[in-house]
């Protein structure tokens, strides 16, 4: 009797023990999966002490994501020395704009991306670097930092084309900051899949006249930037993709400040912008929440 009695309660304890080595083990592959990814920043023209945070957040949230973040020396402060280990990760997000890099973190960086690892440059990290030449080839277009006609051409949107226009000018500039309709146009890429043909984005400067090598760019999704907000008056491209040797690069212009990163489409467009940076494929689903052409969703 006293045996009959316990053997349920020795199942259960088994059946216990089993599911939480199931759980345990279903956490274990869950972290081996993780796609790691490095938030490069320290020194920028734009606050990133608040958005870098917003940014990790942004990409730990979908669960995919395992994110550190590397800050340089403060400008003038031994930039030298800040050798990010950029073979430990998937991907580089840089929300860097600021002093070059030594020759040897260059060199780390290049090979880096051309071995197949990822780059994701938000925002003013186009600005970065004017004269490292791998470096725009990577970006495809900057701006700012003295950049011209020799520093590249235009792309301009044409019957429905991304042209090169080498016209002369200066490489960026924005006018008023304002909220502004995204028109998405490489509708089948992996990262716009179903996203709508067109969405508001939040109040953010919506960077224009960017010029560079231009070689290899997929313009995802553009913007009209208006002559009334003291804009281009051109269609101005502002998520792009491109390759560069075996590595992948995903480039959004998007995300000057708090109320533009915190808006539903910058952060979608990021999370899936990221992973196509590190694996080429996107998993993620469109949420509900997301922007329509007419109304800002912000999270």
């Amino acid at each position: 009797m006293l045996h009959s009695a316990r053997t349920p309660f020795l199942k259960l304890t088994v059946c216990l023990l089993l599911f939480a080595l199931c759980l345990l083990g279903s956490s274990a592959v869950t972290r081996a999966a993780a796609l790691k990814v490095l938030i490069v920043d320290g020194q920028n023209n734009h606050d990133w002490r608040s958005t870098t945070p917003v940014l990790k957040k942004i990409l730990e949230e979908t669960g995919l994501f395992e994110v550190d973040v590397a800050t340089s020396p403060k400008q003038g402060g031994g930039i030298a020395t800040f050798k990010p280990d950029f073979k430990a990760y998937r991907v580089i997000v840089s929300n860097y704009n600021g002093e070059p890099w030594s020759p040897e973190t260059k060199a780390a960086f290049v090979d880096y991306i051309k071995a197949g690892g990822g780059l994701v440059s938000v925002h003013a990290a186009d600005n970065s670097f004017p004269e490292w030449k791998e470096y725009n080839e990577m970006i495809g277009v900057g701006g700012w930092g003295d950049r011209n006609e020799k520093s590249g051409p235009y792309l301009r949107l044409r019957s429905r084309e991304w042209v090169k226009d080498p016209s002369p000018g200066r490489g960026g500039s924005h006018g008023a900051q304002h909220p502004f309709v995204l028109d998405t146009r490489a509708p089948a890429h992996p990262i716009m899949a179903g996203l709508p043909a067109q969405w508001m984005h939040a109040q953010d400067e919506l960077y224009d006249r960017l010029r560079g090598p231009a070689e290899g760019v997929t313009v995802l999704a553009s913007a009209l930037s208006t002559k009334e907000t003291n804009g281009s008056g051109e269609n101005e491209p502002l998520l792009m993709t491109l390759n560069y040797g075996a590595g992948r690069v995903f480039h959004t212009a998007l995300g000057h400040g708090m109320e533009a990163v915190k808006c539903v489409g910058f952060a979608v467009t990021l999370q899936r912008g990221t992973e196509w940076a590190a694996t080429g494929q996107v998993t993620q689903k469109i949420p509900a929440s997301f922007p329509t052409a007419d109304k800002v969703s912000s999270r």
